[in-house]
């Protein structure tokens, strides 16, 4: 097995996990290359840029925790990021843990920004927004075909006074 570091591409562009842990029993080079579709995803994440995605996503895609009114495949998460830039343009993406097991990527990510854009038709005044989310990414032969996660929005809401929670 490869040393952590080799299993990295730590071309400048991409994201690198802070933390990682790669199944000892993966051959090098699937480790390697599920490593790496996991920094293209997350560097989409981070930048917005959808050639990131399109490198680490199948077209035949599966969102497994698709919300309301997301599209199905690809354009799902490409809408998501639209829309979230929206109301955060300079969010940034951590990608905080990264665990390779098999064919599954499981991910803790950080996501930070300022509230300064708009969020169903709200318009925000800088608020510091700093959450997390959790992903499981199944890895076909190439690339991702279908993910579960899971945001955590209500952090986003409270934090960008968007939402509020009664005191009993």
């Amino acid at each position: 097995m490869l040393a952590d570091e080799d299993l990295v591409d730590n071309t400048t562009e991409l994201v690198r996990p802070v933390n990682f842990v790669v199944d000892q029993g993966l051959r090098d080079d699937r480790a390697r290359h599920m490593v790496r579709i996991a920094q293209l995803l997350y560097t989409f994440w981070n930048t917005g840029e959808e050639r990131f995605l399109a490198q680490a996503v199948d077209p035949s895609f599966v969102d497994r925790t698709l919300p309301p009114g997301r599209p199905q495949g690809p354009e799902g998460p490409v809408a998501a990021s639209a829309g979230f830039r929206r109301a955060v343009p300079d969010l940034t993406c951590e990608l905080s843990d990264l665990l390779v097991a098999g064919d599954k990527v499981a991910v803790r990510l950080r996501f930070r920004g300022h509230f300064t854009g708009r969020y169903n038709g709200i318009q925000g005044s800088g608020q510091d927004i700093d959450f997390v989310a959790f992903d499981i990414q199944h890895v076909g032969a190439d690339k991702i075909v279908e993910d579960w996660h899971l945001e955590d929005n209500l952090t986003f809401l409270l934090q960008a006074g968007l939402a509020t929670v009664a005191r009993a």
